[in-house]
């Protein structure tokens, strides 16, 4: 590696480090709550809305990742929060989480990359407007404690996740869904479950030896 390589390489790791967003260096943004051990990798994607985002103690969240609460920024949003995200999670790069009305990620939840989690939706109640301009409607999110969300998985509003859930890479989830339920698919279905007499099995049948689901 030539010198001028070396020393670009030694400047963007100072620049990733020297950019993060921590408590100790919240770069001008306002957030609900940021708690200690945080860490919002540099570059962040779009943050706006952050007096209305709490964040859980020793989260990370990865680079490219957006975290957003209203249509845009500056929107008077009422007294609570509206983003929650837990202890000892971790969100992987280039995430979004939308929220304009409820989304509660619980502690130590896991995401793949290009995960995104919304509570909002437009609608089609009109067939002659264009959907684009029919007022959207929420319906509050919540992903509990201990989960796992693969790569690209989509969670649309009203999801309410138990714990300890898996969520298959790419599926595209609504509705809720138990404690230890594996979800995958297009729309996304419970496929495993768990229970102490059976282990874990798919719905309706005996015990089975769970399988790993593709992050």
């Amino acid at each position: 590696m030539s010198l001028v390589g070396a020393l670009i390489h030694r400047a963007y790791a100072w620049i990733r480090t020297a950019g993060a967003i921590s408590p100790a260096n919240p770069a001008g943004y306002r957030f609900g709550r940021l708690g200690e051990g945080v860490s919002i990798a540099f570059p962040p994607g779009a943050i706006f809305g952050e007096e209305w985002i709490e964040i859980g103690d020793h989260t990370l969240i990865g680079e490219r990742v957006s975290i957003s609460c209203g249509m845009m920024p500056g929107a008077p949003l009422g007294p609570g929060s509206i983003v929650r995200i837990g202890g000892s999670c971790s969100i992987g790069r280039g995430s979004h989480i939308v929220g304009h009305q409820s989304i509660d990620i619980g502690d130590h939840v896991f995401t793949g990359p290009y995960v995104y989690i919304t509570d909002q939706n437009h609608v089609y109640d009109d067939p002659e407007q264009p959907i684009g301009r029919q007022w959207p409607r929420n319906n509050p999110v919540s992903i509990g404690s201990g989960s796992w969300l693969g790569t690209g998985a989509i969670i649309l509003p009203g999801t309410r996740i138990g714990r300890q859930c898996v969520v298959a890479g790419g599926a595209v989830v609504r509705g809720e869904f138990p404690d230890h339920s594996v979800i995958a698919g297009v729309p996304g279905k419970l496929v495993r479950t768990y229970s102490e007499e059976n282990g874990w099995h798919a719905p309706g049948k005996g015990s089975a030896t769970p399988r790993l689901i593709a992050p």
